[in-house]
């Protein structure tokens, strides 16, 4: 072959592979487009609180990693956390994003950041963070496969893990030597009694409370904005996960027992025939909204 004809083969093979990169990167941009518009319109759809939309625009298998709350796995789970989600008081929530890759005709990456404002007893509360989200094209939609929204709020600045606790922090209470006061929320029983065993239950940071029970004692369905770490202390004592208090669906739990509320989950319970203590701890303040979330 003569050096004329292999500069033209070359050429030929160059301006294929030229033809093949602009297309690809033309259908690349086409389908970073078509993530953002449907990005742009799951927004309107929370807004709209439009959950059908929004549990389509997941794929069946779909994960959704919200921070300081378990996984929500599949339709129904995902339908579930937003139907809870969309209730919460006032919600704003936006995102913009800051980079969308389509790294393959079938898988997508977005990444930015997100701002959400909601309505509390207290006032309004704000977050904000960090988010990524992949896609996956299904049957020629593209559909969200993971969503992991990740908080920026700080930690609380007590406990550094880099530098050793020094003796003069550490704190400890006889059980024996607790100072119980009354506690009456409006709305509930009299005959609960509170101690603070750390912090202000009141204010924001970290706080530890108990709670005692005397036996017999209901109380009423309420939710609390933030999360809720539960453990027995004496019991039994009881609980129940619902809008409505349904007493039958009570269950009982023994000293030790853990349990993990997520936020704006509405339950009811108290004490059965014997006095109960539980311990709470968190991150206050400290809510207690009486009924169901609207």
């Amino acid at each position: 072959m003569s050096s004329t004809k292999r500069i033209a083969s070359r050429m030929a093979v160059a301006a294929l592979a030229i033809a093949a990169f602009a297309s690809t990167a033309s259908s690349q941009q086409s389908d970073a487009r078509a993530i953002r518009a449907l990005s742009d319109q799951w927004q309107r759809d929370i807004a709209a609180q439009n959950v059908d939309a929004i549990v389509a625009l997941h794929a069946p298998d779909a994960v959704v990693m919200l921070s300081h709350a378990p996984l929500a796995t599949g339709s129904t789970a995902i339908r579930g956390m937003y139907g809870e989600m969309l209730k919460t008081p006032g919600l704003v929530l936006h995102w913009t994003p800051t980079k969308i890759e389509v790294a393959s005709p079938t898988v997508a990456t977005e990444y930015g950041t997100y701002t959400e404002s909601y309505d509390t007893p207290q006032g309004k509360a704000t977050d904000a963070g960090n988010y990524v989200t992949i896609w996956h094209k299904i049957n020629g939609k593209w559909r969200v496969a993971l969503d992991a929204p990740n908080t920026t709020a700080p930690l609380p600045a007590a406990g550094s893990a880099a530098a050793p606790m020094e003796m003069g922090d550490v704190k400890s209470l006889a059980g024996s030597g607790l100072t119980w006061s009354d506690f009456s929320p409006a709305g509930f029983d009299p005959g609960m009694k509170l101690a603070v065993l750390e912090g202000d239950p009141g204010a924001k940071g970290p706080y530890v409370i108990r709670l005692q029970f005397p036996a017999g004692y209901r109380f009423p369905v309420h939710w609390h904005p933030g999360i809720e770490n539960l453990t027995v202390v004496s019991g039994p004592f009881q609980l129940a996960m619902g809008n409505t208090a349904d007493w039958s669906s009570l269950k009982t739990y023994a000293p030790g027992d853990f349990i993990y509320i997520p936020p704006r989950h509405a339950h009811f319970g108290g004490s059965a025939a014997q006095p109960s203590v539980i311990q709470l701890h968190g991150e206050g303040p400290f809510q207690l909204v009486l009924g169901a979330p609207k």
